[in-house]
């Protein structure tokens, strides 16, 4: 008994929820009879009939039929449809009149009491007015207005499609044809005539030809339709997820009607049919989702219940309980629900998505992708399968962004299904489109795509599906030259390097120090792994883009490689740094600049051979006695280049943190930071004084110090020797970089005002050694403007005349220039003057010493500029200024034109390029509209102004075009050869394509050339006459 009454119990509390959920809209439905009552003054069955006497005529009026043909369907139409009328007031849904103006407020009245502001704002007419879509339609208008409670909305359409399935449903279709923005309409024996859906869509889209579509809702830019699509969303899934638990969808023709219709109209002509059909279908598709799923989990619970009957069962020849007979019941019930659902399905997919995921329209094929992950998200067991994957896979190579776009999204919803990875299907999806993700990931040209797709790869590489090519690839995306995509890999090769600090530490139980060591040994393994990679991936690009002309919109970007390359060249920060910042979060010795400082200053410089010999000979665990350095952390030299790079930048970042931190942070990251580089930076020095590039990164240290606390500290010596060390790299290396930074570091030095007295006189060593070397190098020869020089005089002549270049760009020694012990000895402005005469005999290895004495001669007449004075009546002492300064500047000028546009001396190429910049520089500094202040009055450089002749001009003019020709030329021996005229030549059929290319790259050259001279003059007069 207790198990029939079981099964008695459900059907009683199925009848109970479905009087329950339709009591919900009762009240509303009561105060809306009232207020139906109170506008029409009559009730019932009179009502009834008037509202049937109507129809016909309108229905006549709609379709512009024949008179007598429709009396009969009237008439039997107004029969059937009394009986069924006589309650609810969805009877009054069709389009007769006296229903259409308080349909609207049936469907919104009876809202919530939190809406009922909102709701009161909205006006059915005046939106229809503003938008130009009837407002007859109350489910329309629900959707249209924002304050509307869409759940009753859906109710009241179900309780309504009950009592009148066919009215009902034509309602349903109209409220659909609005939103495609058409006014048209269809009836209820019209809207289930399936076999006649195509031809009245022709009807409809031949009348809307004719008149002037007016922008549908989906698309339309007026405030009115800013909520519709998520309206129209949440109206479609409120609807099927109210419609399972009552039976509805799978006993009423509200799911075929709906999906006849919107799958006719999803192959419109029109886009506004196709766009909106397209999303309705999508939407339905969606909400089935849900409902599947979830009889999917209820046929799970119902099958564990039967299968625990069973067991409970002593005898394998028992009957079937009343328990058990309901469990059937149950299961058989819902296996036809099951079988429902995966009609409706694929109803959808194959009438709507697989002809419209290749839309002509990019808007479509997007809605199709974003459609299809959300099923990979809330149905995976039935989506997450091959023949559904592979349109996202053939999507990934559309041309528009925007579809790629949600296309990746959609995989990324895919693969977040984790219980779903092993799954065959998808699996060889991977396998299949795994190289088309690389390549988006690498040269997609959308930034957004790029990054989601690096966000689908991390998903696949953590369940093991990437290959080590694929991974090493990715990798090199964090020397990206956007910052958005190097944070985005982060992740990814933070996976990276924790499998390699792993593989090093692997037998091994380290301690937290050996742990962090062995760290930062993988990551400079990886950076320099991934540098050269990088730099081969440069020269391999170019490569290709010589070969390959022709790259898809939805292909490739470039050859990003080199990009970055030009990126570092502008910018301070190298690609070490780039991944130091991007890296940040994630590695964790990328932070820790005290490790990497601390294995830095060890000694890695044991032989490979000895080294790894004594290694294993010892037990593990044990260090190498020599230099205190196991092999899991010993480092390449290559490696020190490179984390000397990442200490520099980890310095950086950890200063700009702790200045944006609480207060006093700073100052006591400063602290620690200068503490520990005041012990290290003397042993750097020493380590590394031989090897020009990494000192450079070794004297940009010191710019990282608070310099006060050598004093606060009393270590003034350790000040001292700190000067000596750079003084001793700045005056024994000639490299660009490593002076630029020996300067820089210098001027902050001097910045020091605590410790003005040691800088003062390290900076007067400075000169006066620099003068020393000067002189000793040109001792002994009187004509230094003919004199003969060794190969390694030049060099050393070059490399000082750089060091005083680089120091006098940033420091005033002009006093040094002239300084001449009262006429004991020459002065350094006659020695470098010397020295810059003989750009003269053309000699090409002394182009670099030759360079760098013009420079140094122009700075000294700059500096000299900034004594100038504006005073009306100057002293005897400043016209002496003037005077000498002009006449330095004119003798510096007259070399300058010699060796760029003269006709008396051998100049090379080298020094007639610098002598134009030079002289460019000085006429640019002296230039007459350069010499007035905006309020009109002179500026100090007005006394000493300079013109340019008309025909040095000229002569300046054709030596920029001759370099911009000789440059053109240069870059067409680079360039392949062009495949102009090729055409022609197939035609022909017998030139040779050896006699071709050679034409072709002549008649090339000539058109560069021609263009040069026809533009080049012009634009360069423009210039010089500024």
């Amino acid at each position: 008994m207790s198990d029939a009454g079981d099964t008695a119990e459900p059907r009683r509390s199925q009848r109970e929820k479905k009087k329950a959920a339709h009591f919900v809209s009762e009240d509303s439905r009561r105060n809306k009879r009232k207020r139906s009552d109170t506008s029409n003054g009559d009730e019932g069955d009179s009502e009834l009939s008037e509202l049937s006497d109507l129809e016909p005529d309108a229905e006549d009026a709609d379709v512009e039929a024949e008179s007598d043909a429709p009396t009969p369907k009237a008439k039997a139409k107004t029969t059937k449809a009394v009986p069924k009328r006589k309650g609810p007031p969805p009877a009054k849904k069709p389009k007769a009149p006296a229903a259409t103006s308080s349909k609207p407020k049936k469907i919104v009245g009876g809202r919530k009491g939190k809406k009922t502001a909102e709701a009161a704002t909205f006006d059915a007419e005046q939106v229809s007015k503003d938008t130009k879509i009837s407002g007859d339609n109350a489910l329309f208008n629900a959707i249209m207005n924002p304050a509307a409670a869409l759940q009753s909305t859906a109710e009241d359409f179900l309780e309504s499609l009950t009592q009148t399935p066919g009215a009902s449903q034509a309602e349903l279709i109209n409220c659909v044809l609005r939103t495609c923005g058409c006014n048209h309409a269809v009836d209820a024996d019209e809207v289930v005539d399936y076999d006649g859906v195509v031809d009245a869509l022709d009807n409809i889209t031949e009348a809307l030809k004719q008149d002037d579509t007016p922008v549908y809702p989906l698309t339309s830019k007026l405030p009115a339709f800013k909520k519709f699509r998520r309206s129209l969303s949440e109206f479609l899934s409120r609807l099927i997820s109210s419609a399972a638990p009552l039976g509805q969808l799978y006993a009423s023709d509200l799911l075929p009607t709906l999906q006849t219709w919107v799958v006719a109209m999803s192959s419109s002509h029109l886009r506004a049919f196709r766009h909106t059909a397209t999303v309705i279908a999508l939407e339905v598709e969606t909400a089935l989702c849900e409902v599947a799923a979830d009889v999917d989990k209820e046929a799970e619970v119902v099958s564990r219940q039967r299968e625990g009957e069973r067991k409970r069962k002593k005898g394998k020849g028992e009957p079937l309980t009343a328990r058990e007979k309901e469990l059937e019941r149950k299961a058989a019930e819902v296996r036809e629900r099951r079988t429902k659902l995966a009609e409706f399905l694929k109803e959808f997919v194959d009438g709507v998505f697989v002809h419209r995921y290749r839309d002509l329209d990019p808007n479509i094929r997007a809605e199709c992708v974003r459609a299809m992950g959300q099923w990979f998200a809330k149905y995976p067991a039935h989506f997450l399968e091959g023949a559904y994957l592979r349109y996202v896979g053939w999507v990934l190579s559309d041309a528009n962004t925007h579809v790629r776009l949600e296309a990746v999204k959609a995989l990324a919803l895919a693969y977040e299904q984790s219980e779903y990875i092993g799954v065959g299907a998808l699996q060889h999806f991977t396998e299949r489109f795994k190289p088309r993700l690389v390549e988006m990931a690498m040269q997609d040209t959308e930034l957004s795509v790029r990054v989601a797709v690096v966000q689908v790869l991390q998903a696949i590489d953590a369940h093991g599906l990437l290959e080590d090519e694929h991974r090493d690839k990715l990798c090199l995306l964090v020397f990206d030259e956007e910052a958005k995509m190097r944070k985005a890999v982060s992740g990814f090769v933070k996976g990276v390097w924790d499998e390699r600090v792993e593989e090093r530490l692997v037998g091994r139980k380290p301690n937290s120090k050996e742990k962090k060591r062995a760290g930062v040994k993988s990551f400079a393994m990886l950076l320099v792994q991934w540098g050269r990679a990088l730099d081969k991936g440069i020269v391999d690009d170019e490569a290709d883009a010589e070969d390959d002309g022709d790259q898809s919109e939805g292909s490739s970007k470039r050859g990003r490689g080199k990009e970055v390359a030009s990126l570092v060249g502008l910018d301070q920060k190298g690609r070490t740094a780039l991944a130091v910042e991007a890296l940040w979060d994630e590695v964790g010795p990328v932070g820790d600049w005290e490790t990497l400082l601390d294995i830095l200053l060890l000694d890695h410089s044991a032989g490979d051979e000895e080294s790894s010999s004594q290694n294993r000979s010892r037990k593990k665990g044990k260090q190498v006695a020599d230099s205190g350095v196991e092999e899991v952390w010993r480092l390449e030299e290559v490696e020190e280049g490179v984390l000397l790079e990442v200490l520099l930048a980890a310095l950086r970042k950890t200063k700009v943190e702790a200045g944006g931190s609480k207060k006093g942070e700073e100052d006591v990251v400063s602290s620690d930071i200068t503490r520990a580089l005041i012990k290290g930076l003397p042993r750097l020095f020493v380590k590394y004084q031989t090897d020009a590039g990494r000192m450079s990164d070794v004297l940009q240290l010191p710019q990282l110090m608070n310099l006060d606390m050598y004093l606060e500290m009393r270590v003034i010596s350790a000040y001292a020797t700190l000067w000596d060390d750079i003084i001793k790299q700045f005056t024994s290396h000639s490299t660009p970089i490593l002076l630029t930074n020996a300067v820089a570091t210098i001027r902050f030095m001097l910045d020091a005002t605590s410790l003005a007295n040691t800088n003062s006189t390290k900076i007067l060593e400075l000169e006066e050694e620099l003068s020393t070397s000067l002189r000793d190098t040109i001792r002994g020869r009187d004509e230094l403007e003919l004199a003969s020089f060794s190969e390694d005089e030049i060099l050393a002549l070059a490399a000082i005349c750089a060091r005083l270049a680089t120091l006098m760009g940033t420091r005033d020694m002009t006093s040094w220039m002239e300084e001449d012990e009262g006429g004991k000895q020459s002065s350094a402005w006659d020695i470098i003057s010397a020295l810059a005469e003989r750009g003269r005999l053309g000699y090409k290895e002394e182009e670099a010493m030759i360079d760098q004495a013009l420079n140094l001669l122009t700075l000294y007449i700059i500096w000299k500029a900034r004594g100038l004075t504006v005073a009306p009546d100057p002293s005897p002492e400043e016209l002496q200024f003037r005077e000498k300064l002009k006449e330095s500047r004119d003798s510096l000028l007259e070399k300058l034109l010699e060796f760029t546009v003269g006709t008396q001396s051998n100049t090379s190429d080298g020094v007639r390029r610098a002598a134009f910049q030079n002289l460019m520089n000085l006429h640019i500094l002296f230039c007459p509209a350069q010499s007035i202040a905006p309020d009109g009055s002179p500026l100090p450089t007005a006394f000493l102004a300079l013109t340019l002749e008309d025909e040095t001009q000229y002569r300046c003019a054709g030596f920029v075009q001759a370099e911009i020709e000789r440059y053109a030329e240069e870059l067409d021996e680079l360039s392949p050869p062009s495949e102009e005229g090729s055409d022609e030549t197939d035609s022909d059929g017998q030139e040779t394509e050896n006699e071709a290319q050679p034409k072709a790259k002549k008649s090339k050259k000539a058109k560069g050339k021609q263009r040069v001279r026809s533009e080049s003059p012009g634009i360069v007069n423009h210039l010089l006459r500024r």
